[in-house]
């Protein structure tokens, strides 16, 4: 896909959930760096769980950062959402200039399944796609905050050359999981064998909220659950990173269900 910039590098947005300072996005500039001009725009915070949500009752701040500094990277940090990153990236701090392709992560967790409406990760790729921008999400299936990325690092990197070399469909953006580098019940070095292109699973979480209390005995909530996953294809993204690939599935933002409208229109009479 051809520069839309006036310089020969493409120009790639970076953004995240887990915050300007987590490791899995420095991985993803270092290496975006050797694909193009790199520019990130990442929440100050963890905006993890956040979703596509925007800031509109509240002012948003946004300030150049010299986290990556070491990288010769331009770099800025947000208080807003993942979202507002985008958005902001877009309409204010690019000026006439429009990014070639838009990356998020690479997310310490998974984004598979029924997780990809909750994701901060995926809505910063869905915000590039809304706006008309090829756009993907990284998240590595590792929950810790100094997780090994060194088995991924040629896969991102293929699949954002794949996908600046041949573009995307417009409005679509990719969701990539990939699986953890160690088994954690072992410690087992597991091996990707290889990528597929899969649907989301059919799967959900069963939320509880467990009640508890504060020091000065007042009760509050906490939110937690347990994955439910009764999709038992082949061709899911869930059966692709526990069975040891790198699982890629296109997503839209059109949520149209055009099966509910054959439904309406032949069964309700209205």
């Amino acid at each position: 896909m051809a520069s839309s910039n006036n310089n020969q590098k493409p120009l790639i947005l970076v953004s995240n959930d887990d915050g300007i300072t987590a490791k899995g996005i420095r991985e993803l500039v270092e290496v975006m760096t050797e694909l193009g001009e790199v520019i990130v725009v990442a929440p100050d915070s963890p905006q993890s769980g956040m979703g596509h949500a925007i800031t509109i009752h509240m002012p948003l701040k946004v300030r150049k950062s010299e986290v990556f500094k070491d990288l010769g990277v331009e770099a800025y940090e947000c208080s807003g959402t993942p979202a507002d990153c985008v958005k902001l990236a877009k309409f204010h701090l690019f000026e006439n200039r429009t990014p070639d392709l838009v990356v998020s992560g690479i997310n310490h967790g998974s984004n598979t399944s029924i997780s990809i409406l909750y994701s901060g990760t995926m809505s910063a790729a869905i915000e590039g796609a809304i706006e008309g921008l090829p756009s993907i999400g990284f998240s590595l299936c590792d929950y810790g905050s100094d997780a090994d990325f060194s088995h991924i690092r040629s896969y991102v990197f293929k699949i954002a050359e794949q996908t600046l070399k041949n573009g995307l469909p417009k409005n679509l953006a990719l969701n990539v999981n990939f699986p953890p580098r160690f088994d954690k019940t072992t410690e087992e070095e597991k091996q990707i064998k290889g990528v597929r292109i899969c649907r989301q699973a059919h799967a959900r979480w069963q939320e509880k909220f467990d009640q508890r209390t504060d020091p000065y005995g007042r009760e509050y909530l906490w939110l937690a659950g347990d994955f439910v996953n009764p999709d038992r294809g082949d061709d899911t993204d869930e059966w692709a990173v526990n069975n040891g690939y790198v699982s890629i599935v296109p997503c839209q933002f059109d949520m149209t269900a055009h099966h509910g409208i054959t439904h309406i229109h032949n069964e309700w009479e209205i």
